[in-house]
């Protein structure tokens, strides 16, 4: 059975933290577009940058740990799914392709009839 963990309470270094890294992603973007005289490559690089002084200032405060436990548990629950093989996928393909024809069908049908009742009660036959 999974262990229920409570929320961390926040603290002002972990707000800071969390502020800093948003400014440092938000930097690098507009660096990108502040520089827009550089070639593509130095700009692409500052993107880069930004985004990885945000991630390890996110590291660093609790959110960051919380986050990667999270993702932790997300991998070990993707591993226990069980995939469909090739004959059930294609299967599952075939059902979903005719339920749409189906269904455009169906609405084709129901649009059809409902224009010639709105012509018919409106006064607009032929």
């Amino acid at each position: 059975m999974a262990e229920v963990q409570t929320p961390a309470v926040s603290s002002s270094k972990d707000n800071a933290l969390l502020f800093l890294s948003i400014v440092a992603i938000l930097g690098g973007i507009a660096a990108f577009y502040w520089y827009d005289e550089l070639a593509l490559p130095f700009r692409i690089v500052m993107v880069v940058v930004g985004l990885g002084v945000g991630a390890g200032l996110m590291w660093l405060s609790s959110y960051g740990r919380e986050f990667v436990q999270f993702a932790q548990a997300a991998r070990v629950e993707l591993r226990k799914v069980v995939w469909p093989d090739r004959s059930e996928t294609i299967k599952t393909t075939y059902i979903v392709f005719g339920f749409a024809v189906a269904m455009g069908f169906f609405f084709f049908v129901l649009d059809w009839v409902l224009t010639w009742m709105t012509r018919f009660l409106g006064g607009q036959t032929g």
